[in-house]
């Protein structure tokens, strides 16, 4: 596997959080902020690795289809900015329930507040 450059905006297998270990090391170890729609818990991974990303959605949220939606949100939202990150984290992202009446416009601004708010954000020029 390699990394794709900035231009190839893709999340693969190896860019997400997915051994239950995992998300259990990033909520235990790593530290936590609370933004709007989302949670976002994060802890910095070696010089060289890629970022990550897990996303959980409990059955507050509402049904499947709710769920699956709040998911895909929060994935684009991440995909999309994954090449602003200033270092290497594994992302582990909460939808709350509020998630379920929000748009996409308003999970990215939650998710990139949540971001700039943690330091992780590289600092934009406009």
């Amino acid at each position: 596997m390699h990394d794709d450059p900035p231009g190839h905006l893709r999340l693969g297998r190896s860019q997400r959080v997915t051994r239950n270990r995992d998300f259990m090391r990033v909520r235990a170890q790593g530290q936590r902020l609370v933004v709007g729609c989302l949670i976002a818990n994060w802890q910095a991974l070696p010089a060289g690795a890629g970022p990550r990303l897990g996303v959980v959605t409990s059955k507050k949220i509402g049904n499947a289809v709710a769920r699956s939606r709040a998911r895909r949100l929060l994935r684009e939202s991440f995909r999309q900015h994954q090449y602003e990150l200033v270092k290497p984290v594994d992302l582990v992202l909460v939808a709350r329930p509020s998630i379920a009446s929000c748009d996409f416009a308003r999970v990215e601004k939650d998710f990139l507040t949540s971001l700039k708010r943690a330091g992780l954000l590289k600092a934009t020029t406009s």
